[in-house]
């Protein structure tokens, strides 16, 4: 699947979130993925909360193992695991590079990393598993 096609998945089965998110691009080894920053998106304090960033790289490697595999909406997240390393700077989309490190017949496996758009360092890493619903 290219971008317009992650897009209008998006919007077709995900109506409810796709508006905060953007793919930017299918790359050899996944997607790069922007979170639109919303009010909705700080905590107290004005920075992008935990859980926008954990929804920003859940919905990167999931885009990233559709535009492998195709639409297929009941793949899910098994595990993931997320380091916050840096505040987010403020007022600035956060942008998450998606990594597929092992696409299998059941799992897939990979990473994505999270900048605040501009910037060189990143903000979060996560590691994620998902699993692939048999016929996929």
């Amino acid at each position: 699947m290219d971008c317009a096609a992650l897009t209008e998945f998006l919007q077709r089965e995900f109506a409810q979130v796709a508006d905060d998110f953007e793919v930017l691009a299918v790359t050899a080894t996944g997607v790069d993925i922007r979170l639109r920053v919303a009010g909705r998106h700080l905590r107290p304090g004005g920075t992008v909360s935990g859980p926008a960033m954990f929804a920003l790289a859940d919905v990167a490697l999931y885009l990233a193992i559709l535009s492998r595999i195709g639409p297929v909406a009941l793949a899910v997240t098994t595990n993931c695991a997320i380091d916050f390393m840096r505040r987010p700077a403020a007022g600035r989309d956060l942008i998450a590079e998606a990594r597929l490190l092992k696409l299998g017949r059941v799992l897939a496996v990979g990473d994505a990393l999270i900048r605040s758009e501009g910037e060189d360092a990143p903000v979060a890493r996560a590691g994620l598993t998902y699993s692939i619903p048999p016929g996929a």
